[in-house]
């Protein structure tokens, strides 16, 4: 396969209310970090990216790592579930018992036979 050839990778498309609740949590971080008076650059070596990473967070970028996010709200306080860590284990231990009582793989539905003559 001629590797120079492939075409560019295609531009996800969000949905409006992802966009608008990525933007409302990186506005959240952004308030939380400035009430604990706490700086852009500060904040951005504690979770360990750059100050640009951090900048298009707060700015509500969808493609920041979710985990980068997650790290940046537990830092500045913004609870995005429990904001106890045994209630959360809790949560996640519920969870997997759900998911346990599911089937592990998820099908197309077959196609439905018409019979009607």
């Amino acid at each position: 396969m001629d590797w120079t050839k492939m075409p560019a990778t295609s531009k996800h498309v969000y949905g409006r209310y992802t966009r608008e609740a990525v933007i409302v949590l990186g506005k959240l971080i952004a308030l939380g970090r400035k009430r604990r008076r706490m700086t852009a650059q500060v904040l951005a070596e504690r979770v360990g990216i750059s100050r640009g990473t951090l900048q298009r967070l707060e700015r509500g970028d969808p493609k920041v790592e979710i985990g980068v996010v997650f790290e940046a709200a537990a830092i500045v306080g913004v609870a995005l579930f429990e904001s106890d860590l045994k209630q959360l284990t809790t949560l996640s231990d519920r969870t997997a018992d759900r998911l346990a009582l599911l089937p592990k793989y998820v099908r197309e539905p077959a196609d439905t036979v018409d019979d009607d003559f």
